[in-house]
């Protein structure tokens, strides 16, 4: 078995620099016997509120709860239909599902994002809502979409768990839809100590209806004006992220730059990485190249003890659970190519420029 010298992820590495400002808000909050709800959470949704650049912000246990409830806040309900990709991560389409509503997917473009293109024929009376999925931490063609959406009278709700941060056109993701659904598990770029989300959004009646729904529809300790669910950001885990917000822009910065190292030293023609257009702002939640002979090329850079992943080698619409839906292989045929040429590279900032140039190097003498 070959052993792993550069790790995909480092959250060992991530304890070990911050451990030393972490520790007091820990003790702070283990102290204070406040663990759900307060002013730590208040603090971090204004704060998260204020980088999406929208007017309200409500803190989740997760990204899926807030797929979950943002979708149900729009009305999505069972037998109605959301138009997505089918090349996320689970969750985007297991929200749907959970609501007994159907998933319809569409087709990709080569950067990976949902093709705007396919969107208006998807659409049907029983069209309840789009969501797009801004993939690897870039944003979705939003301005076609939103142009779609606008003329079918059809609201837009962003799956933006892998893009906090990002730009579109200047405007922040989880700010161009109705809602905007964020994920900060571990393994995100704004990363709590456990599973947690938020959704944003400008529209006040949605904000009371989520805040409701995630703490069992209580108004008061004694009034439940509707039946909700529990899905409470721990106090604990607002307070982390509050404290890694605050340098968010620094994790951002590195995983630009190493991205920039990579564009420039991967030189085989046979390697693509899809290029930041000038509207863009991509904060590499992952980078994401396509291959030729990936699984031969995950293999190699695991022998050098280089640690790869693939987001994600089987698309939804091919997944066991999906096939009720009745989607067959190559219906989607750009996700599917994709599904079988993309690999994902180390990226943390953690990583030093001679880690890149070493794996660049392998990936290059692989090619040759």
């Amino acid at each position: 078995m070959s052993t792993v010298s550069v790790p995909y992820v480092n959250l060992v590495a991530q304890w070990e620099d911050e451990k030393h400002d972490l520790l007091p808000i820990i003790e702070s909050v283990m102290s204070s016997g406040q663990f759900v709800g307060g002013e730590a959470v208040e603090r971090f949704e204004q704060k998260a509120a204020e980088l999406c650049g929208t007017r309200f912000c409500v803190t989740l246990n997760s990204g899926t709860d807030a797929l979950v409830f943002g979708l149900l806040a729009l009305g999505v309900r069972s037998g109605d239909e959301v138009i997505t990709p089918p090349n996320s991560f689970i969750a985007s389409t297991a929200a749907i599902v959970h609501l007994k509503a159907k998933p319809v997917f569409v087709d990709v473009l080569p950067d990976q994002n949902i093709d705007p293109s396919r969107i208006e024929r998807a659409i049907t009376s029983k069209t309840k809502a789009i969501m797009p999925v801004h993939l690897t931490g870039r944003i979705a063609s939003m301005n076609a979409i939103l142009e779609i959406a606008k003329h079918h009278q059809i609201p837009v709700i962003e799956d933006a768990a892998q893009s906090v941060g990002s730009l579109y056109s200047g405007r922040p993701s989880g700010s161009l839809g109705g809602i905007g659904c964020f994920s900060t598990h571990p393994l995100k770029n704004l990363n709590a100590c456990g599973d947690a989300g938020f959704l944003t959004t400008d529209d006040e009646d949605i904000a009371k209806q989520v805040h409701l729904s995630r703490n069992h529809g209580l108004a008061d300790r004694n009034t439940v004006e509707q039946f909700g669910n529990v899905s409470r950001m721990d106090t604990l885990q607002a307070s982390i992220l509050e404290y890694r917000l605050s340098r968010l822009s620094q994790v951002i910065e590195k995983r630009r730059k190493h991205t920039d190292i990579y564009r420039e030293l991967l030189n085989s023609s046979q390697i693509h990485i899809p290029e930041e257009r000038e509207e863009e702002f991509n904060t590499y939640h992952t980078l994401v190249i396509q291959c030729d002979k990936r699984n031969e090329l995950k293999r190699y850079l695991m022998k050098q003890g280089i640690e790869t992943a693939i987001h994600y080698p089987v698309p939804i619409h091919l997944q066991p659970a999906a096939s009720y839906l009745g989607y067959r292989k190559g219906d989607f045929p750009v996700t599917e190519t994709q599904s079988e040429r993309i690999l994902t590279l180390p990226i943390h900032q953690y990583l030093q420029e001679s880690t890149i140039i070493n794996i660049s190097n392998c990936i290059n003498a692989f090619f040759s």
